[in-house]
């Protein structure tokens, strides 16, 4: 586990020169912005091998997997950002009331200043630096904080940034809880936090004593809904892509399954069969399935299965930090595996036998970061959209969504506040300050006293019909 011997005085240190350097204005012209995204993007492909390394000394994850759910997405979003940056940084034109003739407004995105981003270990490299594409575009000096459960890519981060990057621009600092509460015990213009809503609500009241915004990227509880009608053998495979990826430690993994009730068992066969087709028969010998992060997470777990309730899987080995893939059938709400988000390789399926019941449960929990449908019938999928909400959707498959860096990703109520990706990650770390201009060569004393030139009625109807 790593130690740290980083001081209070060390912190602020870092802040007070990157406060300086902020303030020179260096930060804010679209080639020193676009310089340090290129910088970002070739420290990324030089250090690739490394990168693939950690992920895998961390989390057992293949080289295929750290590309295509880590490394890939980041130097995607960085290749977008590049060539959209200059358009989004031009001012952007708005109308103006005939009230205020002669006159003209707009608004311009300004750097919020100082920001904090401190990411979490399931994800290490996207959840760290998929954020900091963001920042970096917007013009600010940033603080990043990787998570020391993924010691090894915590540590290579470290390496590559300060390799990279000087710590008055970009400063990163690695350590446990306590390099956490010394960072958040300080004041910034903004903090980005991806983790647990029992974190995020201590990260939340860090921040409201500096009225500092946040975003908060959390999780919650997935559902998953197969209705009678969806084509189960495709259904399982993606479920079981979403499911299984990174062994569930994902933050938008399908958490639990409402199947009809006329299809649990073939889908559970199909499940079943999909599993084996991914990962073999001897899931634990496959190099493409995950382990679990470390032996807290791996005892959590295995309290969560009840094995009079497994149709499939349910093997561990602490040594290994193995959890077999596991669906448990039939599951109730009253079991341990649904009080809260699995985070892990267990898959409860619900029957149901109509989508009132659904909606019902689903809105008398809290409101969780992604929801699934799959469905061939459109009245279904409109029926479950409409009455439900989460942070984001997917229907007929998995995890999609969140790849898309034309759309906004975050969650809502207790799984998130506010969101990024492409140009959403431009704004959520950029003020958008609103711009009104006026000409000088009319000047209408209507506005000022005394105010016996115009009748109040007279007054309404300007604003009724001008405004």
């Amino acid at each position: 586990m790593l130690t740290s011997a980083i001081s209070t005085t060390e912190i602020q240190n870092t802040l007070a020169a990157q406060k300086n350097f902020f303030d020179s204005g260096a930060t804010q012209s679209l080639s020193f912005r676009r310089e340090q995204l290129q910088k970002l993007y070739d420290a990324i492909v030089q250090n690739e091998n490394e990168i693939f390394a950690a992920l895998h000394a961390d989390l057992h994850k293949s080289k295929f997997e750290s590309f295509g759910t880590e490394i890939g997405l980041v130097l995607g979003e960085i290749k977008h950002t590049l060539r959209k940056l200059a358009t989004w940084m031009r001012p952007q034109k708005v109308g103006t009331s005939l009230f205020h003739f002669p006159a003209s407004s707009y608004t311009q995105a300004e750097a919020l200043g100082q920001v904090l981003i401190i990411a979490p270990w399931n994800y290490p490299f996207q959840l760290l630096f998929s954020p900091l594409v963001g920042a970096i575009a917007a013009g600010n000096t940033v603080v990043l904080k990787p998570s020391e459960i993924a010691e090894n890519c915590s540590r290579l981060f470290t390496r590559i940034v300060r390799e990279t990057f000087s710590s008055e621009y970009m400063a990163i600092f690695e350590g446990g809880v306590e390099v956490s509460q010394s960072l958040l015990a300080e004041k910034y213009d903004m903090i980005f936090f991806t983790g647990s809503t029992p974190v995020g609500k201590v990260v939340y009241q860090a921040a409201a004593k500096h009225l500092t915004p946040v975003v908060l990227e959390l999780g919650g509880k997935s559902p998953c809904i197969v209705a009678a009608d969806a084509p189960l053998a495709t259904t399982a495979k993606r479920i079981v892509w979403g499911k299984f990826v990174n062994a569930g430690q994902t933050c938008i993994a399908p958490d639990y399954i409402f199947a009809h009730k006329s299809i649990v068992q073939e889908l559970i066969a199909e499940l079943a069969k999909a599993i084996e087709a991914f990962y073999g028969s001897n899931i634990e010998a496959s190099p493409d399935y995950p382990r679990i992060i470390n032996e807290k997470n791996f005892n959590r777990l295995v309290q969560l299965i009840s094995d009079e309730k497994i149709v499939y899987g349910g093997k561990a080995d602490k040594a290994a930090l193995y959890i077999s893939p596991t669906i448990l059938y039939p599951a109730d709400a009253k079991d341990a595996a649904m009080q809260e988000e699995i985070f892990g390789p267990i898959l409860p399926i619900l029957p149901y036998e109509n989508l009132e019941s659904i909606v019902h449960f689903i809105r008398q929990r809290p409101k969780p970061l992604a929801l699934y449908v799959f469905s061939k019938n459109n009245k279904t999928i409109d029926y479950i959209m409409q009455n439900t909400s989460a942070g984001g959707c997917t229907i007929n498959d998995t995890l999609i969504h969140l790849a898309n860096d034309n759309m906004h990703f975050g969650g809502v109520g207790e799984s998130g506040i506010g969101g990024y990706h492409g140009k959403s990650s431009f704004e959520a770390f950029s003020h958008q300050k609103a711009i009104t201009r006026r000409g000088l060569w009319l000047d209408v004393p209507l506005r000022y006293p005394p105010y016996n030139r115009i009748s109040l009625n007279s007054l309404k109807w300007l604003f009724k019909n001008v405004m």
